[in-house]
């Protein structure tokens, strides 16, 4: 664990357990001393989320519903920004998760998670609300992590994983090897499907239609750039990412999060960690504060 902290907000890690890399992209702790923003934006990517508070719930509200409150919650892939709002929450853990993740931990395909945000407990059952107890007792995000670690180490080990088809498993890794830049007809002369039958087999299994599934890593794509580049040249990006121009790449953005790139820079990047696969250690005053 290392690094340094960006303005307010602080973050630890540490490497992935072994036996989890196929299923956890990376364990979080975020700690911050000053009021969380009035609005903050939770993007789609590769990963389904699982969030643990430390102290107040966690605000979600998707675009046009209502706001629901979670101390324990569990997100699925989804292709639009949910809004965290309305939370006085400043501290937490946050697991990414890969879609495999959903069959070897929950038992469930990662569809029946599709564009939902759930209780952490609709998929762990009461050991959720224990976990959760335990995360807050704790003294320091290594205990922390040790607990979440040995929470899914036991999860692996009880289930018994139900399977894939491997045209699936195979079509979703081509989509991220290629960060969204295959095309669906492409993926379905791949596998030996047609593109109907991919795209609707693909759509029960991840929850999103391939294409949908493309323009999402191709977002993130852009969003892990500004994250280690923020100071860019927009249409450098957009040209590297395979938009038509700035003014695509700028629309993109907006349907997606629901700002253009540079009003997501001004009001996101000071409180996100610049590698969006490695976050900086808190100050030991906030990691042992809950």
């Amino acid at each position: 664990m290392g690094g340094t902290e960006h303005g307010t907000m602080g973050y630890a890690t540490r490497p992935v357990h072994p036996a989890l890399r196929p299923y956890v992209g990376d364990v979080i702790g975020y700690a911050s001393d000053a009021p969380p923003p009035e609005v903050h934006r939770g993007l789609p990517s590769r990963h389904l989320t699982i969030v643990v508070t430390l102290d107040e719930p966690l605000g979600i509200r998707w675009p046009g519903g209502p706001l629901e409150k979670h101390d324990a919650l569990v997100g699925g892939l989804h292709s639009t920004a949910v809004v965290i709002a309305g939370t006085a929450s400043r501290t937490g853990v946050q697991v990414s998760l890969t879609p495999a993740a959903t069959r070897a931990l929950f038992g469930l395909p990662p569809g029946e998670l599709g564009s939902v945000v759930l209780d952490l407990d609709a998929v762990l059952g009461p050991r959720a609300a224990r976990l959760t107890d335990q995360l807050r007792e704790a003294s320091t995000w290594e205990r922390r992590f040790d607990l979440l670690e040995g929470v899914l180490l036991r999860r692996l080990r009880d289930r018994r994983p139900t399977t894939v088809r491997p045209e699936l498993g195979w079509a979703w890794l081509r989509l991220c090897e290629s960060n969204g830049a295959i095309g669906v007809q492409e993926l379905a002369s791949e596998v030996g499907w047609s593109r109907r039958h991919l795209t609707d087999r693909f759509v029960t299994e991840f929850g999103l239609a391939p294409k949908v599934a493309s323009r999402v890593l191709r977002f993130e794509r852009v969003t892990a750039h500004l994250r280690r580049h923020p100071r860019p040249r927009l249409a450098d990006v957009a040209a590297a990412a395979g938009f038509a121009d700035q003014s695509h790449l700028t629309r993109e953005f907006q349907a997606i999060a629901g700002c253009s790139p540079r009003q997501w820079m001004a009001e996101e990047l000071p409180n996100l960690p610049s590698n969006p696969q490695a976050a900086a250690i808190v100050p030991a005053s906030a990691a042992g504060s809950h």
